[in-house]
């Protein structure tokens, strides 16, 4: 592997250097071009289908369903979008090709990029779980950020440099779903500051919703489908994805009916991950955990069961060290291998004697060989940042 040098790591460039983007999806207008009516396609974009590559991520059990469409309507709506997009067997070759179009999205910290093999993954799930005040929703706020400007190559470069697209950001738009009211916008403002971007452009290009119910939060991720095929979408961030299901549902009553909801959300998560090639970043709660361990203090485990660790593909979890250290560790990952970051919270400015001042700086030194980042006014950093 090349060494990564530091002055590499930034390079501006004009966004017209830059190759366009291959198209990733098949507009579900291509469909009348097949001998589909369009009246029968107006009936699919009306029901939140907007690409072919959505289209054949429904059963034909849901598309019956929809108001206007016979079971022989949709047999040859199908057979057209087969002759449209590839849904079948690829060779390992083909596959590797494919992952090339996957970028990875900074966090803002080089330590923590390393830790998550060069940063958030489009077409897949990143899970951040953990107790309150343990750095999820800074995370969050960050990445609304580094996503619109300092988006990583393909993967295939990303341990080479970092090319930011445009200064004023538009490289890739942020959804943010807020379901526990922690968004910000003047929160987002001085970490924009802090990459040296337009604060007002970057929250244009940020749209938010807050969502009430469990319901509520299906139906914003359905109406995604339509502005992500018209506009360069990178990142959709859930924040977080079980809170409103823990408030709607109680009992164990209501426990197997909650999953099977939690289950169809977190399916269509994966979908929009993949139909667009965007990055999931969600955060979970956690819960108590009798069964951890006599030798663990205070033992804790994400909420969502066995649904929602199958769905996430990357699972973090954010935890509270001693004092102000916050520790990051890969929990669960298909390519990562298991490790942790640790980091700093730096808002508060104060004065410490120098015996203090000489250990905290061992200390970096000491930390510096592992993964260090920190927490400050700008979001996510290094920690010698």
């Amino acid at each position: 592997m090349l060494a990564f040098k530091p002055e590499d790591q930034l390079q501006l460039v004009e966004r017209e250097d830059i190759d366009d983007e291959e198209d990733l999806f098949e507009a579900i207008d291509k469909l009348i071009t097949h001998g589909i009516n369009a009246g029968d396609v107006k009936k699919l974009q009306d029901a939140g289908i907007y690409t072919c590559n959505g289209l054949m991520m429904h059963t034909k059990k849901n598309l019956t369903g929809i108001k206007g469409l016979s079971e022989a309507k949709v047999e040859k709506i199908c057979e057209a979008a087969e002759k449209i997009v590839n849904f079948g067997y690829i060779t390992g070759s083909e596959a590797l090709l494919k992952r090339k179009a996957v970028v990875r999205i900074t966090t803002g910290s080089q330590a923590l990029d390393e830790l998550l093999g060069g940063g958030i993954e489009t077409s897949a799930i990143t899970e951040a779980f953990g107790e309150f005040r343990s750095g999820k929703t800074q995370l969050a706020h960050t990445l609304c950020v580094s996503t619109q400007n300092l988006t990583r190559l393909p993967i295939d470069l990303s341990d080479l440099l970092q090319l930011p697209t445009s200064m004023k950001g538009g490289n890739g738009k942020v959804a943010y779903i807020d379901t526990e009211g922690t968004f910000r916008p003047d929160r987002v403002v001085p970490i924009a500051e802090r990459f040296g971007m337009d604060a007002g452009a970057v929250l244009d290009n940020i749209i938010y919703a807050r969502a009430y119910t469990y319901e509520h939060q299906y139906n914003l991720l359905l109406g995604l489908a339509a502005k992500m095929a018209e506009e360069p979408f990178r990142l959709l961030i859930v924040d977080s994805v079980i809170a409103l299901f823990r408030v709607d549902f109680t009992g164990r009553g209501e426990l197997a009916d909650r999953q099977q909801k939690l289950a169809q959300m977190l399916s269509r998560l994966i979908k929009i991950a993949e139909e667009f090639n965007v990055a999931v970043y969600m955060t979970n709660q956690v819960i108590a955990d009798p069964g951890g361990g006599v030798f663990i203090s205070d033992p804790k485990k994400p909420a969502g069961g066995h649904v929602l660790a199958h769905a996430a593909t990357i699972r973090l979890m954010f935890r509270k060290g001693k004092g102000e250290q916050r520790v990051c560790k890969v929990f669960d990952a298909p390519n990562l291998p298991e490790s942790e970051a640790i980091s700093f919270s730096c808002y508060i400015s104060f004065s410490i004697s120098s015996y203090c001042d000489y250990n905290m700086v061992q200390l970096f030194k000491f930390l510096d060989e592992k993964h260090v980042f920190q927490i400050t006014a700008g979001g996510i950093a290094d920690a010698k940042d």
